[in-house]
């Protein structure tokens, strides 16, 4: 009876195993990142024009945390590079998520608590590594991007100087399918608490780094965090030594103190990847009017989000709303798209609705060369002063 008993408990342990290993990571994906909306998603003959002359750039997604095979078009998410493709998407920037604590939110979340990539880590088999190292889950999902770029017989090339981005433009000026990759780090706790980590990553191709993600670390304080605090000295240190190497310093998801300390820094701009606006959407995860000003003042740009907790709303006219605001205060070369698809947040659309967006600006009387401005040459401007030769 007893080795009935233990028999019985390895098939059912094997079967556990199974689920968690093989039905897990996509239920828990698909349950996250929702389009709500049905496609197609379909703009205007003048939307869709402008958005085939000039393309787009979003400042932030997530897809590399997923199990999923960005090289086919998918039936869940919301990016894959068919799509990407579809929606006219010149430059991704994907973002890479090394921690995410439980419970986490916008108010105060602690950096103590289990943490949800460690389990994703586990369950999606990466590189045992990566289990307990930051910076080898950063790294894991670069090389992913290395990997899809490598297979994609050149509709993805990965960006990682200047001279890449210009010939991913050179090449879309020319009519080709393809789509430039850009590898941002959400949260320099990534760095495992060493400046050598900078350069390791820097290695492995990422191109913007955010001091913090949801939580406080030994970098500086987080938007939120539970104290909030600013740069520390070692953050100084990892802030000044990413901007040598070429790095884009991104404000996403900092404390209005790391804020303030990122704005005495140096003097290339700054990005806010994906966010909102304070005035449109009040909440400590979006920027006060001051920290545009500030952003703004640096020749920076403001990546407005298309999730709920950015714009309220998961509109496109949320979008917009909150896209007019920063063009009335700062002007409009101080905008761009940030729509953090696939970061565990449910949106209207998917990569291939941004012509709705575009339609949304055009009721709010943006012109045409505004619209180019946002969709993409103003996040190119930075790229061009910031990444490496």
């Amino acid at each position: 009876m007893v080795r009935k008993l233990l028999a019985g408990g390895l098939v059912l342990g094997g079967l556990a195993l199974l689920v968690a290993f093989v039905w897990l990571p996509g239920w828990i994906d698909r349950a996250l990142n929702r389009v709500e909306g049905e496609a197609p998603f379909e703009g205007s003959a003048r939307a869709e024009a402008l958005l085939d002359q000039f393309g787009a750039v979003d400042l932030h997604a997530d897809p590399l945390l997923w199990s999923r095979d960005l090289g086919e078009r998918l039936d869940h998410g919301q990016v894959d590079l068919p799509r990407l493709i579809e929606g006219r998407v010149a430059i991704q920037v994907f973002g890479l998520v090394t921690q995410a604590p439980v419970g986490m939110n916008f108010e105060k979340t602690r950096s103590d608590v289990p943490d949800m990539i460690t389990l994703m880590a586990v369950v999606q088999r990466w590189p045992i590594r990566s289990w307990t190292s930051r910076r080898a889950r950063a790294e894991h999902q670069a090389a992913k991007l290395a990997a899809l770029a490598e297979r994609s017989e050149g509709q993805l090339r990965v960006v990682r100087t200047r001279g890449d981005l210009e010939s991913v433009l050179a090449a879309r000026a020319r009519g080709e399918a393809v789509v430039g990759g850009l590898l941002g780090l959400e949260g320099m706790h990534a760095l495992d608490g060493e400046l050598a980590g900078v350069d390791a990553l820097f290695a492995a191709g990422v191109r913007m780094m955010a001091p913090t993600h949801f939580f406080d670390n030994r970098i500086g304080g987080a938007s939120a965090g539970v104290e909030k605090y600013g740069l520390t000295e070692l953050g100084r240190a990892a802030i000044r030594q990413a901007q040598q190497l070429g790095i884009v310093i991104d404000v996403a998801h900092a404390s209005p103190a790391t804020i303030d300390d990122l704005l005495e820094i140096g003097e290339l701009p700054l990005v806010a990847s994906h966010t909102g606006v304070q005035a449109t959407c009040p909440g400590s995860r979006n920027l006060s009017d001051e920290q545009v000003r500030g952003i703004a003042g640096r020749g920076g740009v403001v990546g407005i989000g298309h999730f709920e907790g950015a714009v309220c709303g998961t509109s496109a006219e949320h979008v917009a709303r909150a896209m007019d605001h920063v063009r009335k205060l700062v002007g409009v070369d101080h905008l761009a798209l940030g729509s953090d698809f696939d970061g565990s947040v449910a949106t209207e659309f998917d990569t291939t609705g941004l012509a709705l967006i575009v339609d949304a600006l055009f009721e709010r009387g943006f012109s045409d060369d505004e619209v180019r401005r946002v969709l993409s040459a103003n996040a190119l401007r930075v790229f061009r002063a910031v990444l490496p030769d």
